[in-house]
């Protein structure tokens, strides 16, 4: 280990690690130097320059989240003349920004807004040096608002579409005072290569990002006394939605979410974690069909390694970027439109109501969902599948606007019929989860026994590296599967895009030897998702992970095949995995789109 080094920081000494810029020594000592080009997800940019800091024996300010420390450094964070130096760049910032704050989106999560109240600029401060430039708002996307008036140019959400994404969907153009944050030929962003990941929305200090917003659509079918309003919630919710209403990071909500849905007038509160172990059960049986059609039939119009295909956003990453592919994809759809398919044919029958009354909403933590309930393939039922989609900070909203104390609320259950899952289901919300589940069900279906590891967790492919690889081998299986016998699974799970390229590419050139991969659109899974509260980042991500784990460790069925309404689905209307009537409802094929 290196030696550790000396600096001084505000008159007292600290011993740091090597390497270590004075941003981070100063807040691991409890010093706060404001930002805003920085985030802990991204690379070091050093564009905005409210992070200045007076290094004695320096004429310049230094930038401290790119600046080193050395060994007996001397920083001041708090003189005057930092001050006045962050105090004017602030007052720039604001010069060419839109300060319409009562009327934006992000007001009261703005990180420009909290710093302009922290240092007082008043409207007699604000520098008049630039006209209001004739902005452009682009509103086209099902999922994205992107308006140019609120962008101060930080380039974080460039950073974070390349850096974590690999996408590139948004770049600088232009230079000096006519540079802007710009999509390929300046087209919407519904017409390039965005995934709507919603990742820029998360990184976004301002409203120049925004999701696009459905709450008055979902009112407006609550007060329809015509309408019969469903709503679904996915697993990563649950271990969000806290930190909107007064929670810590990572603290499970599941009670009181559904007593909260309640009270804002749903008909019935349901849960995607029940369509969750309906994936498993088609992802499953497809998978082994697609081992078998391979292995033994050699039948050449199947495809190994099979992709998973819950995450919307590497879905449209894979039509973009690898649409040679897609005959790889599993052809299940995601956990959210299974259900909206069932919400207005299964359900619409069970509870005898006209589904052409049915309004199916869902509460997702993924800005993608918005795009993919839009889809053109998603009206397998006879009516759009899912009526509305919102986030998990939209749903916060709403009750806040209904005046409901969250905290105080009851813990209640999911309504059943498509209202009970297993921890199998839970754990979808985590990057790994998805295999896990898979796993969990496939090996005992071909075996007849459990999986062999501790408790069912499949250790594995948990974790927070980009890339993960297992492997399981099979022995002893059941007649029916006695051609996978000694067969090694060989899986691997990737999340964030730009992990997603590592494995395609690999794959692609024959450098990999997988059976069945996961791929998850966004940093940690969707529970890092980009319609989540803000701010994520690792630390947030890790303790939401931790929530999900808990939650399937506490629950009484944790296999997807043991869910008792999963049963009860096939028995009654479904028949079987693969059925005639399951592959017409719950599967799909993509399309291939231009990458540019």
């Amino acid at each position: 280990m290196d030696k550790k080094i000396n600096i001084t920081i505000n008159g007292i000494v600290f011993e740091v690690e090597p390497g270590k810029t004075i941003l981070d020594a100063a807040r691991d000592a409890g010093i706060n130097i404001p930002t805003l080009c920085y985030h802990k997800d991204l690379c070091v940019a050093g564009n905005c320059r409210v992070c200045m800091v007076e290094v004695v024996g320096q004429k310049r300010l230094a930038a401290s989240c790119a600046t080193p420390c050395q060994d007996n450094m001397e920083v001041q964070t708090n003189t005057l003349k930092v001050r006045t130096a962050r105090k004017h760049i602030i007052e720039l910032l604001l010069s060419e920004h839109n300060a319409d704050c009562t009327r934006c989106y992000k007001n009261g999560n703005c990180e420009l807004q909290e710093l302009a109240a922290e240092y007082k600029i008043m409207s007699e401060d604000l520098i008049p040096l630039a006209p209001y430039k004739n902005y452009t708002i682009d509103m086209f996307s099902p999922s994205i608002i992107k308006d140019d008036s609120r962008c101060i140019r930080c380039q974080r959400c460039v950073r974070t579409c390349a850096e974590l994404q690999g996408v590139n969907a948004l770049a600088v153009a232009y230079k000096g005072d006519k540079m802007k944050i710009s999509t390929f030929f300046e087209k919407s962003m519904n017409d390039v290569v965005c995934t709507n990941c919603g990742q820029c929305v998360n990184h976004c200090p301002t409203g120049a990002l925004i999701e696009k917003n459905y709450i008055e659509e979902v009112w407006e079918a609550i007060a329809d006394p015509e309408k019969h309003v469903v709503v679904q919630t996915a697993p990563a919710v649950r271990v969000g939605l806290g930190e909107e209403l007064g929670f810590d990071p990572g603290q499970r909500v599941t009670g009181k979410m559904v007593a909260a849905l309640k009270n804002l007038g749903f008909d019935s509160v349901l849960d995607t974690d029940f369509s969750a172990d309906l994936t498993i059960m088609e992802e499953g049986t497809e998978l082994l069909t697609r081992l078998k059609k391979v292995l033994v039939d050699k039948d050449d119009n199947f495809k190994l390694p099979m992709y998973t295909s819950c995450s919307p956003g590497w879905i449209k990453y894979i039509e973009h970027m690898y649409p040679e592919m897609l005959d790889n994809l599993s052809s299940c759809k995601s956990p959210q439109q299974m259900f909206g398919a069932l919400a207005k044919t299964y359900y619409a029958k069970a509870r005898r109501i006209d589904p052409e009354k049915v309004v199916s909403v869902s509460i997702m933590p993924c800005t993608a969902k918005k795009f993919e309930a839009n889809r053109p393939e998603m009206h397998d039922s006879g009516y759009r599948d899912v009526d509305h989609v919102l986030t998990t900070r939209e749903l916060a909203i709403m009750i806040k606007q209904a005046g409901i104390d969250f905290m105080k609320l009851p813990d209640m259950k999911h309504d059943r019929l498509m209202g009970d899952s297993s921890g199998a289901a839970v754990i979808f919300g985590a990057t790994g989860g998805v295999m896990e589940a898979a796993l969990r069900t496939a090996y005992e279906l071909v075996t007849g026994r459990e999986v062999p590891f501790e408790n069912l967790n499949i250790t594995p492919v948990r974790g927070i590296e980009g890339v993960r690889k297992a492997s399981i081998k099979i022995e002893k299986p059941l007649e029916e599967w006695a051609f996978l016998d000694g067969v090694e699974l060989k899986c691997a799970v990737a999340h964030g895009l730009v992990n997603a390229k590592k494995v395609m590419d690999a794959v692609k050139n024959n450098e990999a030897d997988f059976h069945f991969i996961e791929i998850m659109a966004c940093p940690g899974g969707c529970l890092g998702g980009g319609g989540q509260p803000i701010p994520t980042n690792p630390e947030i991500r890790e303790r939401r992970s931790q929530a999900i784990y808990e939650e399937d460790a506490n629950l009484p069925v944790r296999k997807s095949h043991e869910n008792p309404e999963i049963t009860k689905v096939y028995k009654d209307y479904l028949k079987k995995p693969l059925g005639e009537r399951s592959h017409h409802l719950l599967h799909t094929t993509y399309t291939e789109r231009n990458r540019y």
